[in-house]
């Protein structure tokens, strides 16, 4: 990154991440859910080119910038996290009146795993900016705020969507 080279894992200062990842994948995470919702005529086989590329690239990106094991920890708990990941769009798709069980399983491939890879990259800003990386404590407080926060926005889908 801009001339130095990290070993995967190594501490990088949250500033060189975060704002650009954040925004970058924003841009296109919306572009992505926005052909994947926005009308069945973006063909999957495009929507599977135009996404499944970015996120390879960024799945790259996050191998070596947060190391293997915290990837690893990031594909468990988006398997685990599946449902809830089902809930908050069907609830974001409520807003268009539309609803997650309208479109196939395909469909929702690719803003599943944008999904996945923002809410990854946003716990390991909060770990950033809180400080907990090397501090246990504050590492469970962070964790737990965030699996906290997580269930309480799924749980609100869920009963929103209702």
């Amino acid at each position: 990154m801009n001339g130095t080279e990290y070993k995967a894992g190594s501490e990088i200062a949250w500033y060189k991440v975060y704002p650009f990842f954040l925004f970058h994948m924003f841009m296109f995470g919306g572009s992505g859910f926005l052909m994947a919702y926005a009308g069945a005529d973006t063909p999957l086989v495009f929507l599977f080119l135009h996404g499944g590329f970015a996120i390879l690239i960024y799945t790259v990106f996050y191998f070596a910038i947060f190391g293997a094991d915290e990837v690893k920890w990031m594909f468990i708990n988006a398997g685990l996290g599946a449902l809830g990941i089902y809930t908050q769009i069907d609830w974001l798709l409520s807003f268009f009146g539309k609803s997650a069980g309208d479109y196939s399983l395909a469909r929702h491939f690719i803003p599943f795993l944008y999904y996945v890879l923002y809410t990854f990259l946003l716990r390991q800003a909060l770990l950033d900016l809180g400080g907990a990386r090397e501090d246990e404590g504050r590492r469970r407080l962070v964790e737990n705020g965030y699996i906290g926060v997580s269930l309480a926005a799924s749980a609100a889908c869920f009963l929103l969507g209702k």
